[in-house]
């Protein structure tokens, strides 16, 4: 059974939301029973949709012998163990279904970790008491029942399996910095956007790879990184990473915060945009913003991918701002317009790259080690007096971080010719 309840206030329309909710309850494998749709003007504290609809859902769960009840709101502790009660079913919320399908589509040692410490940290609220045959006593020296003892033990060994997971992670979270330091003089481009908007195909079309990609919200979870070529420019970077959805489950963006890193570590975010979605484009771009301002990566450069042009009447497109191309239209299914992105990222990164020449003493390797550990060196030679004659290309950013090594450099040694001049 899957219910839906239309609040006031809601920043999407009830057909809409409850679209996205079938999508979310194919996602994870149920078979749809039959759905119950309502309007309330406020939520009923104890079972969320007030106790004359609860009977006419008890009703309707029998009458179809659903086992399991789907609502596409989040619940509390206590709302969910009142309607178990009356229900005689199981029931999840929102934020359960969607852990859920993360569950099943966790692939990587990392993403299963993530998952389990999001799980948990949810279930930690909804302990009750299940050991009621266990009797509660209490002896003679003051001993607890056997019922209330249990609970706690279940709680300690919550917390314990928590601290656990979260060292675990903190230790994820260190190689990924070291592998991502290792790879620091390349640029890296994150793709971003909501769930089911055509990602892991745009992945597949720019790098020519296999990754898994389904009709399915939530099919990708792990991220991917692969390299891709671009004309006028170095090869860059691109990292495949999990969708977005309207109320993820803030334990879920917690414990996906370390893979997350990569978008907050990249040059550029292609936000990739579910174009034939006329009239949820804005809200599911406005989404996506929030979650990368959330993560701290609000910042970062963009180019809007307005995927999926094949089920509209619009034509491959990539008109130019001031900045460079904002905005491409294309088709990662059918590949119209691929090109079109491929020539707006190397053009972005083109125009960030600059050329320069240095020419060092032997003696100076720090400076000469750093210019080859932050930028692309093209040509190096000796001179007569047996000093470096360096060219490389560097972004503005790497440069920035020479520059302390320029400065520490002596410059009453250093040649005229060691100023660092623009091709």
């Amino acid at each position: 059974m899957l219910v839906a309840v239309e609040l006031p206030g809601a920043d999407i329309a009830l057909d809409d939301d409850l679209t996205e909710a079938l999508e979310l309850t194919r996602a994870v494998g149920a078979e749809l029973a039959a759905t119950l749709v309502c309007r309330r003007n406020q939520v009923d504290p104890a079972l969320f949709i007030g106790s004359g609809k609860t009977a006419e859902l008890a009703e309707l769960v029998t009458a179809s012998c659903a086992d399991l009840v789907i609502f596409n709101h989040p619940l509390s502790p206590s709302q969910e163990r009142n309607l178990e009660r009356i229900l005689k079913c199981q029931v999840i919320d929102r934020i359960g279904l969607i852990l859920d399908i993360f569950a099943r589509r966790a692939r990587s040692h990392e993403g299963k970790l993530q998952v389990e410490l999001a799980q948990l940290k949810h279930l930690s609220t909804r302990l009750v008491r299940g050991w009621t045959h266990l009797e509660r006593q209490k002896g003679g020296i003051g001993l607890r029942g056997p019922g209330e003892s249990q609970l706690e033990t279940d709680r300690r060994l919550i917390r314990v399996r928590i601290r656990l997971l979260e060292a675990r992670l903190e230790r994820s979270v260190k190689q990924r910095i070291n592998s991502r330091r290792n790879r620091s003089e390349t640029p890296t481009v994150a793709l971003v956007g909501y769930t089911n908007s055509g990602k892991s195909t745009l992945f597949n079309a720019l790098t020519e790879s296999e990754v898994f990609a389904a009709d399915l919200l939530f099919a990708t979870l792990d991220s991917t990184l692969r390299r891709l070529e671009l004309p006028d420019s170095e090869p860059v970077i691109l990292v495949d990473t999990v969708g977005f959805v309207r109320r993820l489950p803030h334990a879920l963006v917690a414990a996906f915060r370390s893979t997350l890193e990569e978008v907050r570590s990249a040059s550029l975010l292609l936000h990739v945009v579910d174009s034939s979605r006329t009239d949820e484009r804005q809200m599911m771009m406005a989404q996506v913003n929030g979650v990368l301002d959330d993560i701290g990566a609000g910042d970062i450069p963009q180019i809007e991918v307005m995927n999926k042009i094949d089920l509209t009447d619009h034509a491959p497109a990539h008109p130019a701002g001031n900045g460079g191309v904002e905005r491409v239209w294309l088709s990662a299914h059918s590949g119209s317009g691929v090109d079109l992105l491929r020539s707006a990222v190397g053009q972005r990164f083109a125009a960030s790259r600059m050329r320069k020449t240095l020419h060092l003493p032997r003696c100076d390797g720090q400076l000469r080690a750093g210019v080859f550990r932050l930028g692309q060196v093209r040509h190096e030679h000796f001179d007569a007096d047996g000093a470096w004659q360096v060219e490389f290309d560097i972004g503005r950013g790497e440069l920035a971080r020479l520059a302390p090594l320029l400065a520490a450099a002596d410059t009453d040694t250093l040649p005229t010719s060691a100023i660092t001049v623009e091709q």
